[in-house]
């Protein structure tokens, strides 16, 4: 037991020796991080109020719905408020002031309330049209990842563009961990959005994506390259995708350039980099499957690559 206790002294001695070269990841800010948890309780808060026939608490009667709606948005204020004190720390402004600038900031994004809660119902809307899986409206809100994704996403994005640093990128960070897709909260976003399925989405910070868009598992909107770095910052990185869009399975659309045109339909697997007009429907050609046959056994054959439907298969 003495020599466990050396080895930790030892190691610990050796750490502290460590921290004092200053690094980024040794800061010691206890109190100058923003609380993950108290993130994840405002997303659930939120979630309340913009679902409240759906995630209120069971044992609040109807008839107090307004004063339950009070203490929800009260809380989600007070919560933001000190998480962004935190993060606003450090501009040189006086505590005071930085205070005053989060509560102002707070109340300016409740007031954003109504249209997230407006686009997110078009989205619950297009969720259903668009999945004959769904059996009702209910199933979507309670149990489709792509929904979740989407909601945070609506969230961070107002205070992304209220200047907020750190904390949009926490939620949707949080978002991905728990659904798999990833969406910076600089991405605008259009309404009636449907994310199907879901798994391996990345939608990058610049990229922007008109009305009726239906996005599949594993597909890319992503920048054609990032080896500048922070050069490019602030730049068009990511593509724009035009109404009524279709992205089928696994494909990539890449660059800041690039703009998918209104009623384009894009197969699995495509991987794109130029702009497409409007009305065309995009597959990858000639892919070879190839096929080893017992020649014992009679098998039907089938001409695949003349399957005329073949890349709306999911």
């Amino acid at each position: 037991m003495n020599y466990i206790e050396e080895s930790v002294n030892d190691i610990v001695g050796l750490l502290l020796d460590d921290y004092e070269k200053k690094r980024t990841s040794e800061e010691v800010k206890i109190f100058n991080h923003p609380d993950r948890e108290a993130i994840v309780d405002i997303l659930t808060s939120l979630r309340k109020i913009i679902f409240p026939g759906y995630f209120r608490n069971r044992s609040i009667k109807v008839y107090t719905l307004r004063n339950n709606l009070s203490m929800l948005i009260e809380d989600v204020i007070y919560k933001l408020t000190k998480q962004m004190t935190i993060v606003f720390d450090g501009d040189e402004s006086t505590d005071e002031d930085i205070t005053e600038k989060a509560e102002n900031i707070a109340l300016e994004f409740i007031k954003k309330l109504p249209k997230i809660k407006e686009y997110i119902e078009t989205d619950v809307q297009a969720a259903y049209d668009g999945d004959p899986a769904a059996f009702s409206e209910d199933e979507i809100i309670y149990s489709y990842p792509g929904l979740y994704a989407v909601l945070v996403n609506r969230i961070a994005h107002e205070l992304f563009l209220l200047g907020v640093p750190v904390i949009p990128r926490m939620m949707t960070e949080y978002a991905h961990s728990v659904t798999g897709i990833d969406i910076h909260p600089g991405a605008t976003i259009g309404k009636y959005f449907f994310i199907d399925h879901g798994t391996g989405i990345v939608i990058g910070e610049t990229t922007v994506i008109g009305n009726n868009v239906k996005i599949y598992q594993g597909v890319t909107l992503g920048a054609l390259s990032t080896r500048g770095g922070q050069a490019l910052k602030n730049k068009r990185r990511h593509p724009t995708i035009e109404d009524n869009v279709t992205i089928y399975s696994g494909a990539s659309i890449l660059g800041g350039d690039t703009v998918i045109g209104k009623d384009v339909v894009i197969g699995g697997n495509a991987f794109i980099t130029r702009s497409i007009p409007e009305g065309a429907k995009v597959s990858v050609k000639n892919q070879e499957l190839r096929y080893n046959y017992d020649a014992s056994k009679p098998v039907e054959r089938v001409d695949v690559e003349n399957e005329a439907a073949w890349f709306y298969i999911i």
